[in-house]
């Protein structure tokens, strides 16, 4: 892959020259947070992506393993910020934004592998298709089962007909795994919310691009090896469920009325109780009791993240 600017970055981090100053098909973005392990295989297989010139930027959240050094180390030609504290994946790919000079931007996790012709594709795919303004890739587990990376529906939407009508497209939103987005469009919208942290975001960025008038896409040939969940792996499951509960419930503020989230909370929390009940009286239906008593967890944490949620429409 030809770098953007006079420079071509290689796997080993040295530089060549390069005539091609035009400005660079793609800009790539990689947030990193304890990632020391992946990274590497991530920025590699970047560079070596084929057909498209593009800038490349890591943005390190204050990560504890050394990501930064290791970016630093092994690729130098590749800019890296490295923040004090973790400042969550919106705001840190937002850090970066206005620095990105390609005509589409790239957001991609470091606990991703392209491949080699995957970056080319998504952007013949834009300029093919002028209506989407984001698509998201083909991601596959690392023994190339495929991954689920897109969704026709936004969380609770059954309830949210009259807040969701007349959008163009059919898809709702696609994985934030490995997103293209064209760059101008992504600005003009602020780039991610970063009020969310980490969840929710690419959600809640693919419903205000349809709402701009773009439809969402998919790059069937741009396929991209998913790790998953390296960021969170030391996080205690009822953790991650609580931020993820915190996550559905600020996209609910940011787009559905507040009757509509007092319907999905009352519904919620019914389920969350139901499946509690039987979970704990009615354990013999689950075949595999610590899979139970894992189930049993998760909706505890559930019943009482929505119990206790205090947004705007949970009064009265």
């Amino acid at each position: 892959m030809t770098t953007a600017g006079n420079e071509k970055g290689t796997i080993d981090g040295t530089m060549q020259a390069e005539k091609d100053t035009a400005t660079p098909d793609i800009s790539v973005i990689v947030v990193t947070y304890n990632t020391a392990t992946l990274i590497e295989r991530c920025l590699a297989s970047v560079l070596a992506a084929t057909g498209v010139t593009a800038d490349i930027r890591v943005v390190d959240n204050a990560s504890s393993d050394g990501t930064a050094a290791v970016v630093r180390r092994d690729f130098p030609s590749i800019p890296c910020v490295e923040n004090r504290e973790n400042t969550g994946f919106a705001a840190a790919n937002n850090q970066v934004l206005p620095d990105c000079t390609g005509r589409y931007v790239l957001f991609l996790n470091p606990d991703t592998e392209v491949k080699p012709s995957s970056l080319a594709a998504m952007v013949s795919f834009m300029d093919g298709h002028p209506a989407v303004g984001l698509a998201g890739a083909r991601i596959v587990y690392p023994d190339g089962t495929p991954q689920w990376s897109v969704a026709y529906q936004y969380p609770s939407e059954r309830y949210a007909r009259e807040e969701l009508r007349h959008l163009p497209g059919e898809i709702a939103c696609v994985l934030g795994a490995a997103m293209i987005a064209r760059a101008d469009l992504v600005r003009t919208l602020g780039g991610f919310d970063d009020d969310y942290f980490l969840y929710g975001e690419d959600q809640d960025l693919c419903l205000r691009i349809r709402r701009a008038g773009f439809a969402i896409g998919v790059v069937d040939d741009a396929v991209v090896i998913h790790h998953g969940g390296h960021s969170e792996k030391d996080t205690q499951p009822a953790e991650v469920w609580k931020k993820k509960v915190h996550a559905e419930y600020l996209f609910y503020e940011k787009h559905y009325r507040p009757e509509t989230i007092r319907r999905i909370r009352r519904a919620d929390m019914i389920k969350a109780w139901w499946r509690m009940v039987t979970l704990r009286y009615f354990p013999f239906l689950e075949k595999d009791r610590a899979r139970a008593k894992e189930k049993l967890e998760k909706y505890r944490v559930i019943y009482h993240a929505v119990r206790h949620y205090h947004g705007p429409e949970s009064e009265g």
